[in-house]
């Protein structure tokens, strides 16, 4: 049956059988494979000359990409997955979809991978995150030979040589420590240095178990870190919440719609809480205006692809914003949920980091230094390219107090690799509004930077944001200006603004009176709460109008 081919049982995944629900861990089946000829790569970094880990795509001619089948499923173009390839079991809510292949076939390898090769044509693409040029190879592999290739990928740019460490805030794997060395891999071959594992719940139950929190649950290897995180509460009506850095998973069942109380456990417990999804998805925007009148939310994830339009949605930034509240911006994969592309394609779901946010520690990366930055709000989102904003030299999150009529110096650029992201305009924007404007007309697409005085009347934040072409873009946390201690508010705004919030309230008292249809929409059972809730909104929202009006 298999003449002229050597085969030979080894483990493989059965990824038919996961998709189908019934794969289990460790299954071995009859793997039959071309020994004809083999392809061995080993991948460096440039700059130290060590062996790195890095994400592999490799396909034949035909865009094939590895797989493994069983002996009665044979193709003579079908290659194994390298047995190199660090291995995960990963999936949404806890299915099992997937181990040592990423959605769109490809895999990750610290540094090095052998794989027996049918004869032919081949095209091996290498990549490691945004800071680093991505490489792609044709590769000829002729019968009987062995193909031997190294490689070194070289940074485009050096963030932590400057004092930024990258972030995902939302990667979905459920764990425990003996899974710690394979994920961290993970995460250090997107070049994320500080890596977020939301156990992730709804009124019902919770999945993507975490096994620790806190110190316990955090592991590091050099410069990457792992750290358990939440995302919880969730629910249709009130919207999907994240929280980081708590010594403890925060769950009150009995109340779950009381998300503030959750938010102050997590201050308590040493964490950070907001909302995912920019606000958009599941209405979250009504939860995050009960919220952020009472106080308790400290950033937003910006920078996501889950939400249609994306990956960076501004409208209820600007809001909070211009209401004169300080807000962090974060960003994060969702993975394996959300990813570039539209619906339907291969490529759209999972891959961890596409969505980021960098935090400036201007030092060596520790979990306490960088969670204290990150409350600090020195901190951009991005989807690639890479921002500076100074503001009298404050960085992102920084306070700047000036006399009236005096004038602040303002200082930003842009970043990109000029091919994969290349620049197209970086803006200055106050209170929303464009102030400056410079696009890759009038500079190169690897930098673009603007240097002005702003004369400062009033109170106002400023922030700065760029893009790259289709799904490329960032956006700072602002700098937050004030003028003889007064606030940052946008007075242009202000009624618009909280007309929305009483909108959001009224909307939400609307969702209260009937049943959901849904099996998480739970609301209507937590009325009392909710409406209480709602009731102190709307006290806040009086206070907020009477402070805005002064």
């Amino acid at each position: 049956m298999f003449a002229g081919r050597a085969c030979e049982l080894r483990p493989t995944t059965n990824h038919r059988a996961i998709a189908s629900g019934l794969f289990a861990v460790g299954l071995v089946v009859a793997a039959c494979v071309a020994r004809e000829a083999s392809l061995r790569v080993t991948i460096s970094d440039a700059a130290s000359g060590l062996p790195t880990p890095v994400r592999v795509r490799l396909t034949d001619i035909d865009g094939n990409t590895p797989r493994t089948i069983a002996a009665s499923d044979q193709a003579e173009s079908a290659f194994a997955v390298p047995s190199q390839a660090i291995a995960v079991m990963w999936g949404r809510s806890d299915r099992a979809e997937g181990y040592g292949l990423q959605p769109d076939g490809s895999f990750y390898v610290d540094g090095f991978f052998e794989v027996p090769l049918p004869p032919g044509s081949y095209q091996l693409q290498i990549s490691k995150g945004y800071e680093y040029l991505p490489e792609t190879h044709e590769i000829e592999v002729l019968r009987g030979r062995k193909v031997r290739r190294s490689y070194e990928l070289r940074r485009w740019i050096d963030m932590p040589g400057r004092g930024w460490y990258s972030s995902d805030d939302h990667i979905h794997i459920r764990r425990s420590p003996r899974d710690n060395p394979a994920i961290l891999k993970w995460v250090a071959a997107e070049d994320i240095h500080v890596g977020h594992i939301l156990q992730m719940g709804d009124f019902w139950h919770y999945v993507f178990s975490q096994y620790a929190w806190g110190e316990t649950g955090r592991y590091q290897q050099g410069s990457t870190i792992l750290s358990s995180g939440q995302e919880e509460p969730r629910t249709p009506e009130f919207g999907h919440t994240i929280s980081l850095g708590a010594a403890d998973f925060v769950r009150f069942r009995e109340d779950y719609y009381a998300y503030g109380r959750v938010f102050d456990r997590v201050r308590q417990l040493g964490g950070i809480s907001g909302f995912a999804h920019q606000g958009m998805s599941f209405h979250g925007y009504r939860g995050m205006t009960v919220s952020m009148l009472a106080g308790k939310l400290d950033f937003l994830e910006l920078a996501q692809f889950c939400v249609p339009g994306g990956p960076i949605h501004t409208e209820h930034y600007y809001r909070f914003l211009d209401l004169g509240f300080r807000l962090t911006a974060l960003a994060g994969s969702d993975f394996p949920w959300c990813g570039r592309g539209e619906r339907g394609d291969p490529d759209r779901f999972g891959q961890i980091g596409d969505a980021r946010f960098y935090t400036y520690l201007g030092e060596d990366l520790t979990f306490e230094g960088w969670l204290a930055a990150v409350k600090a709000g020195r901190t951009f989102a991005t989807t690639g390219p890479v921002l500076d904003l100074r503001v009298n030299e404050s960085l992102p999150g920084g306070e700047v107090d000036v006399e009236r009529g005096a004038s602040v110096r303002v200082t930003a650029s842009a970043f990109g690799d000029g091919t994969r992201i290349a620049l197209e305009e970086l803006e200055v924007v106050v209170h929303g509004d464009t102030v400056r404007r410079i696009t890759a007309h009038e500079g190169a697409r690897d930098e673009l930077s603007v240097d002005f005085e702003l004369a400062v009347d009033h109170g106002v934040w400023i922030a700065a944001r760029a893009s790259a072409g289709s799904g490329y873009v960032a956006h700072t946390t602002p700098v937050y200006v004030t003028v003889e201690g007064g606030g940052f508010h946008n007075p242009k705004t202000v009624q618009a603004n909280l007309e929305r919030c009483e909108q959001d309230l009224a909307e939400l008292e609307r969702e209260l009176a009937t049943p959901g249809t849904q099996l998480d929409s739970e609301a209507w059972r937590h009325a009392d709460s909710l409406r209480l809730q709602i009731e102190e909104a709307r006290l806040g929202l009086r206070q907020l109008a009477g402070r805005l009006g002064e």
